[in-house]
């Protein structure tokens, strides 16, 4: 059992999957297609349920750098509305869908007064009643609100403040218990589709993929750079060739935490920026800045959608875009917390809880190559936030930062 746990979650997470696969693929060709999915579904599939079950009990207590942040969501939504990634799915993927009561569900929101009262209901008149609800976005507007007032309060809110310091600690631990299970879940989900839908559907998988990394490099491109060249008024590729080391780890470790002491290294010392800047503001944005969950988030809204076959409206794509952008400030520091967040999202585009649920299940098992994706995007967004900071501030080293004798 030690053994078991000193290997890294995702080498087991990955191990999961690959077993999954050759699993559901025997059963799926030793049985035949018409009785292995029955055959998983009853026999296996409890595994995953009870996986799934344990994120949702997740997705409201880990509801919890706005600028670039609410713009990377839009352009995730830009990206999944071209490439489609859902689109060549089966909407029975995700069990039996009520398509008329979702459709009628929509137009009686249109009815109720479109777009305006769509972000009225954003406020909540009962937050208790929000909370037992689940309405994860009138929870988050509550919670910036409370937050605020107890920052006001002072030094009569320190009680509260630490009341909810320490709850938030517990979450993230009874989080990290939770993910301890996700080996099983993942190898039970992978087992029951791939013996149910076969090999075929994994290209749905690859477009979601391909979706991220695409908006990931144009933001990275545009947003960032614009910043460096346009507002700093500095030269690109020192920026770029500078924060690789970074990039490299956070890659590979998917946590911006984890690389935090390599892109704090990256900023002062190939960036030139000063230390006391990069040790203040980089572990700030490793906590709240995290536009490449805000882009992933968005993808995984309309993945669903287009997998569920529902019609996304022009306000339903702005809810999508402020919920991408509240769920991802501040998001868990852990693997897939964004996926697990993205169920609010997916409530936004008409998606019932439940089916939400297995949306989350069904990428689950292939999110570590997403999430390397992600961290790539948040990490260097930091660094380029750093940068900004360091030549308002004064506390940037221009020649340092033009050096070419360290590359």
């Amino acid at each position: 059992m030690k053994r078991w746990f000193q290997i890294d979650l995702w080498k087991r997470v990955l191990a999961a999957l690959l077993l999954g696969l050759g699993a559901g693929l025997a059963l799926r060709y030793g049985m035949g297609p018409e009785s292995s999915g029955d055959f998983a579904k009853t026999w296996i599939g409890w595994l995953g349920e009870l996986f799934l079950r344990m994120i949702k009990m997740l997705i409201i207590p880990l509801a919890r750098y706005f600028g670039t942040t609410a713009g990377a969501g839009t352009l995730g939504l830009l990206m999944g509305t071209l490439l489609q990634p859902g689109a060549s799915l089966d909407a029975s993927t995700f069990a039996e869908v009520d398509t008329q009561a979702i459709e009628a569900k929509q137009a009686a929101a249109d009815q109720a007064g479109g777009i305006v009262d769509r972000f009225l209901r954003i406020v909540p008149t009962n937050p208790f009643d929000a909370l037992a609800r689940g309405d994860v976005l009138q929870v988050i507007f509550f919670s910036i609100l409370l937050g605020v007032g107890i920052l006001m309060a002072r030094g009569k809110g320190e009680g509260a403040a630490r009341f909810f310091d320490s709850a938030a600690e517990a979450i993230m631990k009874v989080t990290v218990i939770v993910m301890e299970t996700a080996p099983f879940g993942v190898f039970a989900l992978m087992t029951v589709v791939m013996a149910d839908k076969g090999f075929g559907i994994l290209s749905s998988l690859g477009l979601l993929t391909l979706a991220l990394y695409l908006t990931c490099i144009i933001h990275i491109a545009i947003t960032y750079g614009g910043i460096v060249k346009l507002l700093l008024r500095l030269p690109l590729r020192p920026f770029f060739r500078g924060v690789t080391d970074a990039q490299a780890v956070a890659y590979s470790t998917s946590s911006s935490g984890a690389t935090l002491p390599v892109t704090i290294t990256c900023v002062n010392e190939n960036l030139g920026v000063d230390k006391s800047v990069a040790a203040s503001v980089l572990p700030l944005g490793a906590t709240i800045n995290m536009d490449g969950t805000a882009i992933y988030i968005g993808l995984v809204a309309l993945f669903g959608a287009q997998a569920l076959d529902i019609a996304v409206t022009p306000g339903q794509y702005l809810l999508v875009a402020v919920m991408a952008t509240l769920v991802s400030i501040g998001a868990a520091g852990i693997p897939s917390a964004g996926l697990i967040l993205s169920a609010a999202a997916l409530e936004q585009v008409g998606i019932s809880a439940e089916q939400a649920i297995l949306v989350i299940g069904f990428i689950y098992p292939f999110d570590r190559l997403l999430d390397m994706m992600r961290t790539v995007t948040n990490v260097t967004g930091d660094a380029a936030v750093a940068t900004a900071v360091g030549k308002w501030e004064g506390e940037l080293d221009e020649e340092v930062y033009v050096a070419e004798e360290r590359f």
